[in-house]
């Protein structure tokens, strides 16, 4: 049973989005939440999985929340809501160690699968969006070429195939299909990667691998 804690301050969004999640048998929405400081109370009284967290609060942000959020020990997956898929705020987030983003018009099958993957340690970002994201975050700049190659020089041949991989946006089920992988091994080398780069979320190695100019 995966325990869901939705944070946003529209009513409306926060009644759509439990009775997206709420009727799924291995979905259990443990609380909602109205900002920031409503969703630190109920993250250390409800201990959810994975927390829907809208940006844009007033109070305290959703930025702010995911921030002290991630810094806790076992803290829960971040999966951060928004209207627009470049949004400047969501791009922080992601930095910050959210798990990813959905868009709130994202249809019930596609968030109800989004929940489940973030839950499961999976990547909730679409390659398009993954592109969207990288270039919004770089703002045009010339990639850090030479910086970004010692980096990735850092890690194993097979390590690199799998951090290109995800680049592009592939889910672990795809880059072990793609790469002759268990899901497993899939999993363990991104978490060398993570350690190897210093990074805490695969736009960050996807960044650094487009930076090296090895996207294709």
């Amino acid at each position: 049973m995966t325990r869901v804690l939705i944070v946003d301050d529209d009513p409306m969004v926060r009644t759509g989005l439990r009775l997206i999640l709420g009727g799924e048998p291995d979905l259990e929405i443990v609380g909602e939440a109205g900002d920031g400081h409503e969703a630190m109370t109920l993250v250390r009284d409800c201990r959810p999985d994975v927390v829907l967290m809208d940006i844009r609060m007033p109070g305290q942000d959703g930025l702010v929340t995911t921030e002290l959020l991630v810094a806790q020990p076992d803290a829960p997956r971040i999966l951060v809501l928004t209207a627009f898929d470049a949004d400047d705020m969501v791009l922080r987030a992601l930095r910050l160690g959210a798990a990813g983003f959905l868009l709130k018009d994202t249809p019930p099958a596609k968030m109800i699968d989004a929940v489940r993957a973030v839950a499961a340690g999976e990547p909730v970002l679409s390659p398009s969006v993954t592109y969207q994201v990288i270039a919004a975050a770089t703002g045009g700049h010339e990639p850090q070429s030479e910086e970004a190659r010692r980096e990735l020089a850092k890690l194993t041949d097979r390590e690199l195939e799998v951090a290109i991989e995800v680049a592009r946006g592939s889910s672990n089920a795809e880059i072990g299909e793609r790469l002759y992988m268990s899901v497993a091994t899939v999993k363990a080398n991104i978490t060398r990667i993570f350690a190897k780069l210093g990074t805490d979320n695969r736009v960050q190695v996807a960044m650094k691998v487009r930076d090296a100019g090895l996207l294709t």
